[in-house]
């Protein structure tokens, strides 16, 4: 039997501004991630009907299709609301769910004053296919521009 070799390459970094305050930046990223994350960003094999992150240390990261049908992304690993939340990211280069893609998004939101926070996004990948799963998220259409549709809504 072969093994497979395990990759881990840099990190992906982001920091965005959010005219919200820190207790909003959490809440809007969390409890209202399917108000932000766009419907195209889906694994399932039916259209995407809503995403979901469990509010919970344990709690599941995934998506409910049109048809009822869920797909899992990953769990929640840390919660600390207001101040950051960690997920497992077990998405391939393909964009299918892959338990053996060890990934993690860690999200940290710091108070610059009472009315704006600063939400810093790092994703740590480690994957056979770890470079292919780094280009997609720090692609134009990855982590960026995610980021940018979560401003707009928490800022609004």
């Amino acid at each position: 039997m072969r093994t497979q070799t395990m990759i881990r390459v840099s990190p992906v970094k982001k920091s965005i501004r959010v005219n919200a305050s820190q207790t909003r930046a959490f809440e809007v990223f969390t409890a209202r991630f399917d108000a932000w994350w766009p419907k195209s960003h889906h694994i399932g094999q039916t259209a995407m009907k809503e995403a979901i992150i469990e509010p919970r240390q344990g709690g599941r990261w995934y998506e409910k299709g049109e048809d009822g049908s869920e797909c899992q992304w990953g769990t929640v690993l840390a919660w600390e609301p207001s101040q950051r939340v960690v997920l497992s990211w077990h998405i391939n280069s393909k964009f299918q769910y892959d338990e053996s893609v060890a990934s993690e998004v860690e999200v940290r939101f710091i108070a610059e004053s009472a009315a704006v926070t600063r939400v810093e996004l790092e994703h740590r990948i480690e994957s056979v296919d770890a470079e292919d799963i780094r280009a997609a998220v720090d692609s134009p259409g990855g982590w960026s521009s995610l980021l940018e549709h979560y401003r707009d809504v928490a800022s609004s």
